[in-house]
Formats: C-alpha cells, structure tokens, sequence
C-alpha cells in the first residue's frame, strides 16, 4: 500500500453563484380551501334517495314490530309466573310509551313553527309584490304576536304600534316593522354567528386528527342554526333542527357559497398574505369564514321577514369582525 498525499484535481469551472438560481414558485402548496367546512356541507345538504328512505322505513317497522311482539310476549308471561312485578313491568314500558309520544308531539309542535316562520316570509313576500296593505297589516299582526312575550322586542312592539297608522303602502309598513321587531334580533343572530366562527376557525386549526375538525364544523353548524331559529322563534326539536340545517346546506351549496374566492379573507387579511400562513393556520380561517358564509344564510332562511333593501349583513363584515381578532393575536 502506498502512502502519500492525495491529490484533488479541481475543475477550472467557476462554481454557480446564488444569485443565478431559479427562484422557488410560490405557488407550490395548494392553498387552504376549507375542506372540513365543505365536506361538512356536502354531507348535511345530501338528500338521500328514495331507495333508501324507502328500506329505512321498512327496517323501523319491522323493528318496531318485532320489539313489540317481544315486548308482548314478555309481559303476558312474566304476568302470569307474577303478576305483582309483570303489571308493574307494564307500568314502565306504558310509562316510556308516553315519554316517547311526548317526544313526537314537541317534534310536531317544533315543525309547526318552523312552518310558521316559513309562512310568514312568504306572506311577506306576497305582500310586497303585489303592494297589498292589508295583507301587509295580517303580516305585522301576525308578527307582533310571534314575539308579544319577548322582552326584547318590547320597545320596537311599542314604537310599531305608534307609527304604524302612518304607512300608506305595503312596502313602508313591512320595512317599519322589520326596523322595529327584528332589528335587536338580527343583532343577536348576527353574534351567534361570529361566535360559531371563531369556535370553528379556532378549533380546526389546532385539531390536526383527520375528521376531527369536520365533526367540529358539523357540530358547530348544527349548534349555530339552531340558535338562530330559536332567536326568530323558531325553537327546533331533532328532527326539525336537522330539517332546517339540510335547508340552509343545500341552499347555501346551490348558491355556491362554499367555494372559496379569491376575497374570502381580504377583509382581515388582504391579497396575498393567506398564502403564506401555515397551512393549519390557513384552513382553520378559512373554515371560520365558511360558517360565517352558512349562517348569513341560515338568518336569511329563518329569518320572517325577508330582507329589505341594504338590511343583509354583510359577509365580509361578519367574516372581519369575528376573525379580525384571532389572526391579530396569531400574527402579532
């Protein structure tokens, strides 16, 4: 073996500078889109089929049939080996029938005024078209007795009462009352809303499990439309709640209103700047803005009264003022 010193030839080449590197695409990382948001509104708004409705329905009764026939079956034996226990076993299943049926008949009374709200705007609205008075005067009747018990709408009840005599057209009056009788419930909604959002944007962008932020936002929806139609009085049971929820969904994916623009946080965050957040960071706010987005939707679908010219809050309104706060504590 021979031992010496190892020569390293070195290429007369001039190495490349820095500055002669291509420089790196901005563009690389995809963008926030807000996925947990959107998935959670494709998964309410879907409707399912009437295939499937049709062998759920099936399933329920024959279910319901054979707990019956078993239940039945139970009781007349368990009468006849004791009569003291099985008449007393009697007793608490007729007591949970009845729990059951008190269940159903909230559900309906629930149902019922969700249809009133329902009937109210489109009284409303026919009112309006064709410029009819007295049908705009049954309106504000109806709608002073919707909300006669609610504190909070006592000095516009008042204030109504008072002005009303002076509207001449349907329009005036509808847009009196709207005024008067929504205003400090729109304002109520419109916080119920900016809390739902900064919950979701706070959560989803500090959850990083898979799924786990789309329960949040599903969950956090569901809670915020419900708060909505119980302020417009609307108060929903389960199967309501989950009807109204469909409802805004699938209008709020028909509008479009879940695709994310290219202005969706220029409010709080300007042109260029979402881009270069953490992508946890970027999709937590940009869900956030979504459920803004689904319950400025969610007032318009509860709301009895549609909204009158320049009354809708705006989107990117709400979106400024219940996120502005969560991207200057991070950013700062």
């Amino acid at each position: 073996m021979v031992r010496g010193p190892v020569l390293i030839e070195i290429d007369d080449t001039a190495a490349p500078a820095v500055a002669d590197a291509p420089p790196i695409p901005e563009d690389t990382v995809a963008p926030p889109k807000g996925q947990a948001m959107q998935l959670a509104a494709q998964i309410t708004a879907r409707k399912p089929a009437r295939l499937v409705q049709w062998v759920w329905s099936l399933g329920v009764a024959l279910l319901g049939a054979v707990v019956s026939i078993k239940a039945w079956g139970f009781l007349t034996a368990l009468v006849a080996q004791s009569p003291v226990l099985g008449w007393a076993m009697s007793g608490l299943l007729a007591a949970f029938l009845l729990g059951l049926a008190g269940i159903g008949v909230r559900e309906i009374v629930a149902l019922g005024r969700l249809g009133r709200l329902d009937g109210l705007r489109r009284a409303a609205g026919v009112a309006l078209a064709e410029d009819d008075l007295s049908a705009a005067r049954v309106v504000t009747d109806r709608l002073v007795t919707l909300y006669k018990g609610r504190d909070e709408t006592r000095w516009g009840r008042d204030r109504l009462a008072e002005l009303r005599g002076d509207q001449m057209d349907a329009a005036g009056l509808l847009d009196l009352a709207e005024a008067e009788l929504l205003g400090p419930l729109d304002h109520s909604a419109q916080r119920e809303v900016e809390v739902a959002a900064r919950q979701v944007a706070t959560v989803t962008a500090l959850v990083p499990l898979a799924l786990a932020d789309v329960a949040v936002a599903l969950m956090a929806n569901l809670r915020m439309i419900r708060r909505i139609a119980e302020i417009y009085g609307g108060r929903s049971g389960v199967l309501g709640g989950w009807r109204l929820t469909r409802a805004v969904m699938a209008h709020v994916v028909a509008t479009g209103a879940v695709a994310v623009g290219d202005d969706l946080l220029e409010p709080i965050l300007g042109g260029s700047i979402l881009g270069k957040l953490s992508r946890r960071f970027g999709e937590g706010l940009v869900n956030g803005a979504l459920t803004a987005r689904v319950g400025v939707a969610a007032m318009e679908v509860c709301r009895p009264l549609p909204y009158a010219m320049g009354r809708k809050p705006k989107v990117r309104g709400v979106i400024k003022s219940s996120l502005g706060g969560i991207f200057g504590s991070s950013g700062g």
